[in-house]
């Protein structure tokens, strides 16, 4: 699973220096770290609006496609400063011996 991560991260970095004309990371990266957010912001509520559906239908495939273009777009504002999957990845496995309530209680008295 962390291969698709990986490559795609490859990917993400290459399309950095890629004419924007050509391509979509690239114009995203040149119109600045706002214009990605914005798209996070708004695939972020179409995921949401996807799980709502979900829960309704009980049919997932909207929310599997939104939450792949909010992941998508989630690392691309990753890439944007400098920050590769790697890292949330090893949050991630940092947090499998810590209880949700206590990894939460340790960010409140940050």
């Amino acid at each position: 699973m962390t291969d698709v991560l990986k490559e795609l991260a490859k990917v993400l970095e290459q399309r950095k220096q890629a004419d924007a004309d050509s391509s979509y990371v690239s114009s995203l990266h040149k119109k600045g770290l706002n214009k990605i957010l914005e798209k996070v912001g708004e695939e972020t509520t179409e995921t949401i609006l996807a799980a709502k559906d979900a829960e309704r239908s009980g049919d997932a495939s909207d929310l599997v496609y939104e939450t792949a273009d909010l992941w998508f777009h989630s690392l691309v504002m990753l890439s944007h400063l400098g920050v590769g999957p790697d890292a949330i990845l090893n949050e991630l496995e940092r947090r499998f011996d810590l209880s949700g309530l206590e990894e939460k209680a340790s960010r409140t008295n940050k």
